[in-house]
């Protein structure tokens, strides 16, 4: 379980495959805190740790990961946002994110305001939803939906989280990770039970 508050931007220094699975190697400050066995947030992906070594460590991605999330377009040099699991008793400063990324959007636009910047995405048509005020992640970033539309929405990014996340490398035409919020998924589970 995770809150969305990136600790720190990861580095993909390399990509195997292996079998149908996919390794990826990557560098972090956080590098000597972790241990194998630890699952991490990866651009909002629970990846768990499989090996460190050389200030560096590797993660595994099986097939249904590679096909509902971005991590495809991952690339050496890439930059990854990475969160380690929340810890019990400790402020969710976010919203409970699980790591299971429900698909891929597509950034359909950015406006640069006055001291802010609002990201536009797309998501193909499901059953996931989104509403005004409520939470998205969004590569593993916590979020709050400012403008909700059918399969589409936009949040707001304020300096912080757009300096210490890879939003800032974000363009029209970027895929990422959506994790819809929990509470909305199980509401439109149990929806048609009470129609």
């Amino acid at each position: 379980m995770f809150t969305g508050i990136v600790e720190d931007n990861g580095i993909v220094v390399n990509l195997m495959a292996n079998q149908g699975n996919l390794n990826i190697t990557l560098s972090s400050k956080l590098v000597s805190e972790l241990k194998i066995d630890q699952s991490v947030s990866h651009n909002g992906i629970c990846l768990t740790i499989v090996e460190i070594k050389n200030n560096t460590y590797t993660v595994t991605a099986i097939k249904e990961t590679i096909n509902k999330t971005n991590i495809s377009n991952w690339k050496v040099g890439e930059v990854i946002n990475l969160e380690r699991a929340m810890k019990i008793g400790a402020r969710l400063d976010g919203h409970m994110i699980q790591g299971h990324i429900d698909q891929a959007g597509e950034c359909i636009k950015i406006n640069k305001t006055n001291g802010s910047w609002e990201y536009v995405f797309r998501y193909d048509a499901s059953a996931n939803i989104t509403v005004e005020k409520g939470s998205i992640a969004v590569n593993g970033v916590s979020l709050t939906v400012v403008e909700s539309n059918e399969n589409s929405f936009s949040v707001a990014i304020i300096p912080y989280t757009y300096s210490h996340t890879n939003f800032k490398n974000f363009f029209v035409g970027s895929v990422v990770n959506l994790e819809f919020d929990i509470l909305g998924k199980y509401l439109m589970k149990m929806l048609p039970k009470y129609k």
